[in-house]
């Protein structure tokens, strides 16, 4: 336990995100096409995104090109994730489109579940990670990450990471063990919860974020 805890400071004391970038975006170009069915050529709903099959031959479609990944989990736009509501959704989507399941289909219909099973994957990862999901949800604001650079911690901060570090390495007790990583844990939702009310007052700066993902 001692060299997981010792692996989870070191990497909370890694600089992560501080600084993103406004997105640069394309000039508009009109309305696309509706989209149709690869396999049978009918006209798609799209007011929802692309389905994942035809309404008429049932045939799989391919994933759309900008693929929301919040609306693919069945999940609110908010910083605020349901962990079992997403793994029960993340195990319905790979069960309807797993690869497994169209090993006698069409080549196209396996090349479009494996794209799928990718996807689903990673909106999953995406989605249950708060630093990743924060930065994806700046993202869909119009930024992205620039580069990464050191944020200011506050001295309370470092103050805590040095007096962990300094346990970790006195300590042969599993108690003070246990008692560092449930520290560590509260310490992780204190940060989440501050982090998801930015986001819903609308007022979570970049570098804010950024500088509070250190224990993420």
């Amino acid at each position: 336990m001692r060299a997981a805890l010792q692996r989870l400071v070191a990497v909370s004391w890694r600089p992560r995100v501080s600084r993103l970038a406004p997105r640069q975006r394309c000039a508009a170009t009109g309305p696309a096409p509706a989209p149709r069915c690869w396999s049978c050529g009918s006209a798609l709903p799209a007011a929802e995104g692309p389905p994942l099959f035809c309404p008429g031959c049932r045939a799989l479609q391919p994933p759309g090109p900008h693929p929301d990944l919040f609306r693919l989990m069945a999940c609110d736009r908010s910083f605020r994730v349901d962990a079992q509501q997403l793994q029960r959704r993340f195990r319905s989507l790979q069960r309807t489109v797993h690869p497994d399941r169209f090993g006698r289909r069409p080549p196209e219909e396996q090349y479009y579940s494996e794209q799928h099973s990718s996807l689903i994957n990673k909106a999953y990862q995406t989605l249950l990670n708060p630093l990743s999901r924060g930065i994806y949800l700046l993202e869909l604001h119009g930024m992205e990450p620039a580069q990464e650079t050191d944020c200011d911690a506050d001295s309370v901060f470092l103050m805590e990471i040095m007096d962990i570090n300094e346990k970790l390495a006195e300590s042969k007790n599993d108690g003070i063990l246990e008692e560092i990583d449930t520290l560590i844990k509260v310490k992780q939702e204190e940060l989440t919860r501050e982090v998801a009310e930015a986001f819903e007052r609308g007022s979570c700066s970049c570098e804010e974020f950024g500088c509070h993902t250190n224990l993420f």
